[in-house]
């Protein structure tokens, strides 16, 4: 008499699988750790870096956004160095609708121990630690850089077209040369000429260099150093939002209507392409972290399902030699390690959205998560199951049943 073959319906296989799980369920419960890691991490890097980047925009539009930079490119036209700003470069382009600060600067190259702070408080300062330099800056472009005061004023248009020597230091060179108070009304010496440091700057908007500068007017440094040399002047102009393009097109001609083609404009970048590159900066370097959580996930997983094939060799035999066959063993295993990943794919998914909204709300962004990432999250950690599973469900399935209960 021949007899039927055994079956395993879709019920049994979910209830042997639910059983094979909660046989050990501490065990089971680290086994998909790595799962739910990996899948986390995939989602909260997919909806954090989409987040960073929407933000892109609001701070774009605040610095860089309104920004123009005005090159000297004379020298490489002409060959012959000279300053190719005017000397009314600032008041010329004030008068553009749209401009909100513009200013003319350039580093003066120093000799090694010219900058010296004068009282008894001051210390010799030589400008080859490469911590400080002189820069030679008009009234407008302390503004353009948005500084701010610690203590003190900035110089303004009229010691600019006196010539007078003051100085405003940054920060870091104040510290440096022990000036930490304006009250004694300190000084600094550059080479053998004296300076009045009128004020101290707290921090800068843009030109963070200004930090570490001694900072004398234009029209000063060029009656004691000459003209731009080395390095060569720029001038820094901001704008309001939406006018910089425009700016940028008519700046040159407006401070060199003899000879535009002298200065080089350069408008703020497209802020689209600025986020994208941003999100696939962040996007590329945080995905390849979630593929290694993955793969550990994976490990975890094929590892733990083949030690519980070898722990339940006795009753893999059993079943096989009550009938069950070599692709019911397959699918128990299966079912069993695809489950884990399930399992951890939805944890994973679920942690993955909260990291998002507690980052976003304390940063008090806006959360930005694509409805796709959430709804594959799952498939991802069930597929990472199914593929760690496949050979330990192999080795289960090539079990002799009486080898299996000789051993047990």
């Amino acid at each position: 008499m021949k007899l039927p073959r055994s079956r395993m319906s879709l019920r049994d296989l979910a209830a042997e699988a639910v059983a094979g799980i909660m046989q050990r369920p501490a065990r089971s419960a680290l086994t998909a750790v790595g799962t739910v890691l990996g899948v986390g991490a995939l989602i909260a890097v997919t909806g954090l870096t989409s987040t960073a980047a929407s933000q892109i925009d609001g701070r774009f539009s605040e610095l860089t956004a309104t920004e123009v930079t005005v090159d000297d490119i004379a020298p490489d036209i002409t060959g012959q160095a000279g300053p190719a700003f005017p000397g009314d470069a600032d008041a010329r382009i004030q008068q553009l609708h749209g401009v909100t600060a513009a200013g003319v600067s350039w580093h003066v190259r120093l000799q090694t121990g010219q900058v010296v702070a004068s009282g008894p408080s001051g210390a010799a300062y030589t400008t080859t630690d490469r911590q400080a330099q002189l820069t030679a800056a008009s009234a407008g472009a302390l503004r353009a850089a948005g500084a701010t005061l610690q203590q003190g004023r900035t110089y303004d248009e009229f010691h600019d077209q006196h010539r007078e020597h003051v100085a405003v230091l940054g920060a870091a060179t104040a510290t440096r040369l022990g000036i930490t108070s304006l009250r004694t009304q300190p000084a600094v010496f550059i080479g053998s000429t004296p300076f009045a440091v009128i004020g101290i700057l707290a921090d800068v908007q843009r030109r963070a260099d200004l930090l570490t500068s001694v900072i004398v007017p234009r029209t000063t440094a060029e009656e004691l150093w000459g003209p731009p040399t080395d390095d060569r002047a720029r001038m820094l102009i901001t704008t309001q939002l939406g006018a910089a393009t425009q700016i940028a097109a008519e700046a040159p001609l407006v401070l060199r209507p003899d000879h535009p083609d002298y200065l080089r404009a350069t408008p703020p970048p497209d802020p689209r392409s600025l986020r994208s590159g941003v999100e696939n900066d962040l996007g590329q370097l945080f995905l390849l972290l979630a593929a290694v959580c993955l793969v550990i996930g994976a490990v975890g997983i094929a590892n733990t399902t083949l030690v519980a094939v070898l722990e339940r060799s006795g009753e893999i035999g059993l079943r096989r030699a009550l009938g069950a066959r070599a692709r019911h063993i397959t699918t128990q295993f299966l079912a069993e390690s695809t489950a884990l990943g399930l399992i951890g794919g939805l944890v994973g998914a679920s942690l993955g959205t909260v990291t998002i909204v507690v980052v976003a709300a304390a940063k008090q962004w806006t959360p930005v998560l694509h409805p796709a990432a959430i709804a594959t999250a799952p498939f991802l950690g069930l597929a990472t199951g199914l593929l760690a599973g496949t050979y330990p469900a192999w080795r289960a399935s090539r079990i002799q049943p009486a080898e299996a209960l000789r051993r047990h």
